[in-house]
């Protein structure tokens, strides 16, 4: 058989193969139940900083501002809630050995005006008083039922030494206090779970009766503990638990800084991890927080497997849903850079 059909068919058949279908969620018909996305982020060359990335479907995103940083004020790992008044508040710090966590706020999620500060006292904390005066990735979740913002990070208690380097991050644990307005905070901070877990990047939610901390099991993987480094979820009846153990892996191990979405329908969710440092993305989707989950294929070299993309070299922030009214005024704003994609 000749040769150059042989090849031709296979280039063939590889492009159908990958012609699968979209990943579910996706809305048929307008207007969709979560009609636009965004993705407040840092990238590879400049972490730290804040960054816009925005979407229609939750699949394809467009980086605003030509790439450009949108607010220079702005230091963290960007997490954005919607408070009580309608208006954004956003969490930063200016770096993990930093005493205090910064807050700003929005109307618009354009304009960014400072709100305040918090410096917890970690040594208080109950049953953790030798914590480590180090501050990571401060998250926030407003509760409605509770009428109350949940302010979490992670905090070690062990030094890193040149033999062992991984027992600061496996020493960390996440902890937490409540605001009614992000002006005072319960005191002193708590530890967010009972079990003795390394845990970082939590973000916490409340969907279908419950709520769901979405972590980062932080502990190296070895033989003895297969899951280190993957995202995994934990719930709870109630917002300050008792959590459960965390189920099994969503992700692949070297995977963090999870971001939950719910799809356009409304019908399955989106959860976004990165594979670190800055490697890619990784998208698994569910039809309920419990699982299964699957992943999906994306985010590569070979356009016509991807069935999400994203701008390279973005790194870890939050996603939150917008109205297209709001997605139509930051392009506006900010102009759109060029599409997604590696």
């Amino acid at each position: 058989m000749n040769l150059t059909f042989l090849a031709t068919l296979f280039v063939a058949s590889s492009f159908v193969w990958g012609q699968q279908p979209d990943p579910p969620g996706q809305a048929k018909a307008a207007p969709a139940k979560n009609e636009a996305y965004l993705f407040a982020h840092m990238i590879h060359s400049n972490y730290g900083r804040l960054y816009y990335t925005v979407s229609l479907d939750g699949l394809h995103w467009k980086q605003l501002n030509g790439g450009k940083r949108v607010f220079d004020e702005y230091r963290g790992h960007p997490d954005i809630v919607r408070g009580p008044d309608g208006r954004y508040y956003i969490a930063g710090n200016r770096g993990d050995s930093a005493p205090d966590i910064n807050f700003w706020v929005s109307e618009d999620l354009i304009t960014w005006t400072k709100f305040g500060d918090f410096t917890p006292d970690l040594k208080a904390t109950p049953g953790y008083g030798h914590a480590l005066q180090r501050i990571g990735a401060p998250k926030m979740f407003y509760d409605a039922a509770s009428n109350q913002f949940l302010l979490t990070w992670h905090t070690p208690h062990l030094q890193g030494t040149r033999e062992d380097p991984e027992r600061y991050w496996a020493s960390q644990r996440t902890l937490y206090v409540t605001s009614k307005d992000l002006k005072t905070f319960s005191s002193p901070p708590n530890r967010l779970f009972a079990w003795e877990m390394a845990t970082i990047d939590v973000v916490v939610r409340q969907a279908e009766g419950r709520y769901w901390a979405i972590i980062k099991d932080e502990r190296y993987p070895t033989l003895e503990w297969t899951t280190g480094k993957t995202i995994r979820i934990s719930t709870a009846a109630n917002l300050l638990g008792p959590y459960s153990e965390p189920a099994a892996p969503v992700s692949p191990n070297f995977h963090e800084a999870p971001m939950l979405i719910p799809s356009p329908d409304g019908t399955a969710w989106y959860l976004y991890y990165e594979q670190y440092p800055g490697v890619s993305y990784g998208l698994s989707v569910a039809a309920s927080l419990r699982g299964p989950w699957f992943k999906v294929s994306g985010y590569t070299s070979n356009p016509s497997w991807n069935k999400y993309d994203m701008p390279p070299a973005v790194r870890h922030g939050c996603m939150i849903t917008i109205s297209r009214k709001q997605y139509d005024a930051l392009v506006a704003a900010f102009g759109e850079a060029a599409s997604a994609g590696r």
